[in-house]
C-alpha cells in the first residue's frame, strides 16, 4: 500500500478522511451530477469492472450504462433524500452480463453511483436481521445484551473478533463485550484513548452507521479527476467504497487484521459507541448483509436507549423509597447525628463510590476508600469555597485541591454533598484512581509488528497512553450521579432541620410550631386564592347566564369557606365523613364523581385538626393534578376499621390525567407523608401510579371512636322555592346586626333578591336595640363578634321578645356562645345565598 507522507502522527486528527480522493478496490464508482445525466467522474477501476472501453468522464450516463440501467437509477435517486439513507438497488444486469448491487445517493450536488459485484437475494440478509433482533428483543440487562450482541454479530456475520465498544464521557473507549476466535488474545475491559478516534471520524460515524474495511492492505483506487474544474475534491461522507487513512489501516495491519467493519451505536443522538469487527484475512460483506447489520445496528441503539432510560427510572425510584424511608426512621430517632452516622452505609448504595465520610458536627465518620483524617481540614475548606450550599462533584480531585495528589491512589473523585446550613456539614462520596486496579487484559507475550509511524499504532501503547491520560482520574460523576446527590441533600437539610426544631427546649418549640403555622397559613392562603381563581376562570356554557354565574361562583366560594372551618378548627373534633365532605364540597359537581363510604367514626380534636390538613392538601391537588381537574375523572374515598379498631383510610383516584411523582418535595406533600406519623403515631402511605393516586392511612384507635350512624339530613330547600316562598310573604321585615358594611350591603341584597323589602340595618349592639323600641321584625340574622364587642344582648332581647334569629360569624366552632344560646341556628361567612334563605324559611 502506498503511505501518504502528508499525513502522520502529529497531524492525522486534522486529516480531511471524507475527501480521499480514492476508493477501496472491492467496488468502482461514478459521479454524476445532481439529475445522474452526465458522468463527471469516476474509479479507475470503472472500465475493468464493468467493461466499458472509451471516454467516460462527459459523457451522458445511458451512453455508459445503457438506457434502462440509466433509467433504473435515476428512479432510485429520486427515492433518496439524505446521503445517510442512500438508496439500493440489487441484482442489476449490466451491459457486460454480469449482476451488481448498487448504492445511489446525491450530497454537495453530485450523485455518486457505487457498484459492487451482486451478492445473495436481498431475502436472505433481511432474514439474518430478523434472526439478530429476534435473539436480543427480550433481554433486559445491558451487560447480557452487550455479550449476546457480541455473540450473535460473529455468529451469523462470520468474524473472527466481535467487540462492543463503549466511549465515555471523556471520548476514551471501553471493551465492554467479546466474542472471538479461540487462539485469540482478549481485550476485553481494555481501555483506549480518545484519540484512537479523531474527531472526524468521530463525525462519519455519525453520518454513515457502517463502515467496511475488506482488506487493510487494499490498494487505492483513484477518482478521476481528483479536483474538478473548481478545485473540489469529491467529498465521500456517505460513499460506502471510501478509502480509508492510512494510520488506520497500519494500526489494523499492526495487529494482524485484515478486515474490519464497525456498527455505530448512537444512542439520543450521540455515538455511544461501535460493534467493531475483526477479521484476520481479507474479508469483504455484499450490500445485502451490510443492510442486516446496518439495520441491527439501529435496533442495538434504540434497545440501549430503551434500557438505559428503564434502568435511570429504576434507579430513581430506588433513591426515592430509601430516601422515604430514612425520613420516616429519622423522624422517631431521639438523636439525629448519630442516626445519620449510623446509617452512613445506606448512603453509599445510593450512589456508586468506593468511599464514603460524613462530617457532621464536628464529628467524622468513614467507610470505604477515603482521604487520610488529616486531610479533612483542606477538604472541608475546599467544600466550604465551592459547594455554595449545593452538591458539587469532581473526578479530578487533586486539580481543585493540590493537596490531594498525596493520596489519588485511594481517592481521585469527590461529590459533596451539604447536610445543613453549617458550612463544617457535608457527606462526601469518594471514587479512586481509575486506573488503580487496571493492568493491560491481553497477552503479556504477544508482540504486535510495528509500520512505518512505529509500536504507537498498537493496543498496548494505546492503553499505556490512555493510562497516562487518565492519570489522577477517577469514573466521571454522571448526571444522575449528581441528581440523586441533590436530593440526599434535600432529604437531609430537611430532616436535620426538622428535628433539630423537635429537640429544641419548650420555648423553641413554640417558636418552631408558630413558624410552621405560619408556612401552613401561607401555604393555604396561597392554595386558597389560586383556587378560586380557578373558580373564577372556569369555562362556562354559553347558556348560562351571568347571574346563574355568579350564584355557582358564590356557591363554590362558601364551600371553601366551611372547608376552612374544618382545617382552623382544633377544640371540638368531629365526624370524619363531615370532614371529607366539607373538604370535597367545592369539587362536586356533575363532571366528577366523588364516593365516600364508611363507618361514623368520630375523630378526637388532635386527629380532626391533623386529618383536615392531609385532606385539603389531598383534595387541592386532586383538583389542581389528579382526577379532579377534568371532567370524567373519579374519586373513591372509604375507610374501614380494623380488629383494633383503628381506622384505615383509602384515597383513590381514576380516570383524571397520567400521574407522575412530583419531582420535589415540598411543604404539601411533607404534610401528607409525615403529619399523620408524625402527630398520630399513624402510617401514611402515597402511590403516584399513572393511572391516579393512591392513598393509604391508619388513624390509632387512640384517637377515634364509634357512633351510630346519624340520620340523613333533609335535603336544602332549592334556592329558587325559597324565593318563591318569600314573594308569598310580601310584608316580611329582617333585622340585620353587622359592623362591616360590604358584607351587610351583600346581605340585603341576597334578601331583595328574595322579594324581602324590608330589611333594617344596624352596626352595632345600642343601633340594633334602639331599632328594636320602634320596630318588630319577623326575624334577624346576628353578627356574633362585632370588633368592639358581641351581639349577646341583641340575642337576649330577640329571645324575650320570641323573635327567632341567627347567629353568623367567621370564626371556627371554638366561638364562644352562651349556653342558653346553643340551640341558635349558625350560618357561616361567607354568605351563601340558599343557606341564608333556608335557615330564614325554617325560622318563620
Amino acid at each position: 500500500m502506498t503511505f501518504d507522507p502528508q499525513v502522520n502522527l502529529t497531524n492525522c486528527d486534522r486529516e480531511p478522511i471524507q475527501i480521499p480522493g480514492s476508493i477501496q478496490p472491492h467496488g468502482c464508482l461514478i459521479a454524476c451530477d445532481a439529475s445522474a445525466r452526465m458522468v463527471l467522474r469516476h474509479s479507475a477501476n470503472l472500465a475493468s469492472m464493468l467493461g466499458i472501453s472509451g471516454e467516460i468522464n462527459g459523457q451522458k450516463l445511458h451512453a455508459v450504462l445503457g438506457d434502462e440501467v440509466a433509467h433504473t437509477l435515476r428512479n432510485a435517486l429520486a427515492r433518496t433524500r439524505e446521503g445517510a439513507r442512500p438508496s439500493l438497488t440489487f441484482g442489476v444486469q449490466l451491459p457486460c452480463g454480469r449482476a451488481f448491487d448498487i448504492s445511489a445517493h446525491v450530497f454537495k450536488g453530485t450523485a455518486i453511483i457505487e457498484f459492487e459485484p451482486a451478492g445473495a437475494s436481498i431475502a436472505e440478509p433481511i432474514e439474518l436481521a430478523r434472526t439478530l433482533i429476534a435473539q436480543l428483543r427480550e433481554i433486559d440487562q445491558t451487560h447480557k445484551l452487550f455479550r449476546d450482541a457480541a455473540r450473535f454479530v460473529r455468529a451469523v456475520l462470520g468474524y473472527d473478533r466481535v467487540m462492543i465498544y463503549q466511549l465515555g464521557a471523556d471520548g476514551a473507549g471501553k471493551v465492554v463485550a467479546e466474542a472471538k476466535r479461540g487462539d485469540l488474545e482478549s481485550f476485553l475491559g481494555q481501555y483506549f484513548p480518545a484519540s484512537d478516534i479523531p474527531q472526524q471520524a468521530r463525525a462519519l460515524y455519525l453520518r454513515n452507521p457502517i463502515r467496511i474495511i475488506s482488506d487493510a492492505q487494499f490498494k487505492r483506487v483513484p477518482v478521476e479527476p481528483v479536483l474538478d474544474l473548481s478545485g473540489e475534491p469529491l467529498d465521500l461522507s456517505y460513499a460506502h467504497l471510501r478509502s480509508v487513512s492510512p494510520i488506520h489501516c497500519e494500526y489494523l495491519t499492526n495487529m494482524g487484521v485484515g478486515a474490519s467493519m464497525s456498527i455505530s451505536v448512537i444512542v439520543d443522538g450521540q455515538l455511544w459507541g461501535l460493534i467493531a469487527c475483526h477479521h484476520y484475512a481479507p474479508r469483504t460483506l455484499a450490500m445485502g448483509q451490510r443492510v442486516a447489520a446496518e439495520m441491527f445496528g439501529e435496533f442495538f441503539s434504540l434497545h440501549i436507549e430503551t434500557l438505559r432510560t428503564r434502568q435511570h427510572l429504576e434507579a430513581a425510584v430506588n433513591v426515592h423509597k430509601a430516601l422515604d424511608s430514612l425520613l420516616r426512621d429519622a423522624n422517631h430517632s431521639q438523636d439525629i447525628e448519630a442516626f445519620f452516622h449510623s446509617r452512613l452505609a445506606e448512603f453509599q448504595s445510593l450512589i456508586p463510590c468506593d468511599g464514603i465520610g460524613m462530617a457532621l458536627q464536628g464529628r467524622w465518620t468513614s467507610a470505604g476508600l477515603t482521604p487520610p483524617k488529616a486531610a479533612l481540614p483542606d477538604l472541608l475548606r475546599l467544600a466550604e469555597v465551592v459547594s455554595e450550599g449545593r452538591t458539587w462533584a469532581s473526578n479530578r480531585l487533586s486539580m481543585a485541591l493540590p493537596a490531594a495528589q498525596a493520596y489519588f491512589a485511594d481517592v481521585s473523585g469527590v461529590l459533596l454533598i451539604p447536610m445543613s446550613q453549617q458550612p463544617r456539614d457535608y457527606l462526601m462520596l469518594f471514587r479512586k484512581e481509575v486506573v488503580e486496579t487496571l493492568d493491560w487484559a491481553g497477552d503479556p507475550n504477544k508482540t504486535y509488528d510495528s509500520g512505518a509511524l512505529g509500536d504507537r499504532l498498537t493496543p498496548r501503547k494505546s492503553f499505556a497512553i490512555w493510562k497516562e491520560t487518565v492519570h489522577q482520574q477517577s469514573l466521571p460523576w454522571s448526571e444522575q450521579d449528581r441528581q440523586f446527590g441533590e436530593a440526599i441533600r434535600t432529604a437531609v437539610v430537611e430532616v436535620a432541620l426538622h428535628n433539630s426544631e423537635l429537640l429544641a427546649n419548650e420555648r423553641s418549640k413554640a417558636e418552631v410550631r408558630q413558624r410552621i403555622l405560619n408556612e401552613e397559613l401561607n401555604h393555604r392562603v396561597k392554595n386558597i386564592l389560586s383556587l378560586i381563581g380557578a373558580l373564577v376562570a372556569h369555562p362556562t356554557s354559553e347558556s348560562q347566564t351571568l347571574k346563574d354565574y355568579v350564584a355557582t361562583l358564590k356557591g363554590r366560594i362558601h364551600a371553601l369557606s366551611l372547608a376552612h372551618d374544618q382545617v382552623v378548627r382544633g377544640d371540638g373534633g368531629g365526624r370524619l365523613a363531615a370532614l371529607l365532605e366539607a373538604e370535597l364540597l367545592p369539587y362536586r359537581s356533575a363532571a366528577q364523581a366523588i364516593e365516600l363510604s364508611g363507618p361514623n367514626v368520630i375523630l378526637d380534636a388532635r386527629a380532626y385538626s391533623v386529618m383536615a390538613l392531609v385532606l385539603h392538601e389531598l383534595a387541592t391537588n386532586a383538583a389542581k393534578y389528579g382526577a379532579l381537574s377534568r371532567a370524567g375523572g373519579k374519586l373513591c374515598v372509604n375507610w374501614t376499621l380494623d380488629a383494633g379498631n383503628a381506622c384505615d383510610i383509602t384515597w383513590r383516584e381514576s380516570d383524571g390525567p397520567t400521574v407522575r411523582p412530583p419531582s420535589r418535595s415540598g411543604f404539601g406533600t411533607v404534610l401528607i407523608d409525615r403529619s399523620i406519623p408524625f402527630d398520630l403515631g399513624g402510617t401514611s402511605n402515597v402511590e403516584y401510579l399513572p393511572e391516579g393516586l393512591r392513598g393509604f392511612f391508619r388513624i390509632p384507635a387512640k384517637h377515634l371512636s364509634v357512633a351510630q350512624q346519624p340520620e340523613a339530613a333533609s335535603p336544602a330547600a332549592p334556592l329558587a322555592q325559597a324565593h318563591e316562598a318569600f314573594a308569598a310573604r310580601v310584608d316580611t321585615c329582617v333585622l340585620i346586626l353587622e359592623d362591616q358594611l360590604v358584607i351587610a350591603v351583600g346581605l340585603e341584597q341576597i334578601l331583595n333578591d328574595a322579594q324581602i323589602k324590608d330589611v333594617i340595618t344596624a352596626s352595632s349592639e345600642d343601633e340594633a336595640l334602639r331599632l328594636l323600641g320602634s320596630r318588630v321584625p319577623h326575624a334577624a340574622i346576628l353578627d356574633i363578634n362585632l370588633g368592639t364587642g358581641t351581639s349577646i344582648s341583641v340575642a337576649d332581647e330577640l329571645l324575650r321578645r320570641g323573635i327567632p334569629f341567627l347567629f353568623a360569624t367567621g370564626y371556627g366552632d371554638s366561638v364562644s356562645i352562651p349556653e342558653h344560646l346553643r340551640q341558635v341556628s349558625v350560618i357561616r361567612k361567607p354568605y351563601d345565598a340558599n343557606a341564608i334563605l333556608t335557615s330564614l324559611q325554617s325560622l318563620l
